[in-house]
């Protein structure tokens, strides 16, 4: 099956690591022209735009604060102006902080609500103008933990940003104009470089939650979002899908 991005362009929020950098290479392998979003991860951003242009790609690394509305803002305008529109946002970036909720603070409650819900608030309203003249090649795709579909101990403040995030995607598909679709990708346990000791020290309790009895992998993502930012996924909107190995199955 062919995906057709020839001539798209995306936006991938955190797109510099990651389950952000397997989604960028996969759209870029597609055809796509795509700005690898980062915040403080210039090195390996510039290496995905490598990669990608080592494989005839187009792509371009651009460092920014997604809760920052002046920065996301800046972002959309170098990106229409150096490949001429915008079809596709994925908005992957987050922050979390793995901490029974008894013990967090309200400053680190902001910080996390800032990048996972204000920071796809700023991307998503600054691109939709855009998203909305493509004549129903708009797309929008938010990546999510599964913790905002069934809770998780340990990640509340992120699970209930994300959360919100569902009723923003499931909104804006009833909302957008010209057949541009708004979907949600929520995620098991992917093994990243982000918090290998948890991960490590918790192996094989964390496998036996899962009926595929392995954790995901970066690579399990991208072939869904791809699908989803494609003309194949024109007739998908509104929906919560789950890469997570069978940990939920609601």
């Amino acid at each position: 099956m062919q995906f057709e991005l020839e001539g798209k362009v995306a936006i991938v929020t955190g797109g510099a690591r990651d389950v952000g950098r397997e989604i960028a290479l996969g759209l870029a392998k597609e055809g796509a022209s795509v700005v690898v979003n980062y915040h403080g991860s210039k090195a390996a951003a510039e290496s995905v735009v490598k990669e990608i242009e080592d494989i005839g790609g187009r792509a371009l690394a651009i460092g920014c604060d997604i809760a920052n509305r002046a920065q996301v803002d800046a972002m959309v305008t170098q990106t229409v102006e150096t490949f001429g529109g915008l079809n596709i946002l994925v908005n992957n970036a987050g922050l979390v902080f793995r901490k029974r909720f008894i013990d967090t603070t309200p400053d680190e409650w902001r910080k996390q609500i800032d990048v996972c819900l204000y920071g796809t608030l700023n991307c998503t309203q600054a691109a939709l103008p855009h998203l909305e003249e493509q004549k129903g090649a708009g797309r929008i795709i938010s990546i999510m933990g599964d913790s905002s579909r069934v809770g998780e101990s340990g990640l509340a403040i992120g699970a209930a940003a994300r959360a919100a995030n569902i009723a923003l995607m499931k909104s804006i598909a009833r909302e957008t104009r010209g057949g541009t679709t708004a979907n949600a990708v929520a995620l098991g346990l992917i093994e990243t470089a982000h918090d290998p000791e948890f991960m490590e020290a918790n192996r094989e309790k964390l496998t036996k939650l899962y009926p595929l009895r392995r954790l995901g992998q970066p690579a399990d993502v991208a072939p869904l979002v791809v699908l989803l930012a494609s003309g194949r996924g024109s007739w998908i909107t509104g929906q919560v899908i789950s890469i997570s190995g069978g940990f939920s199955m609601v």
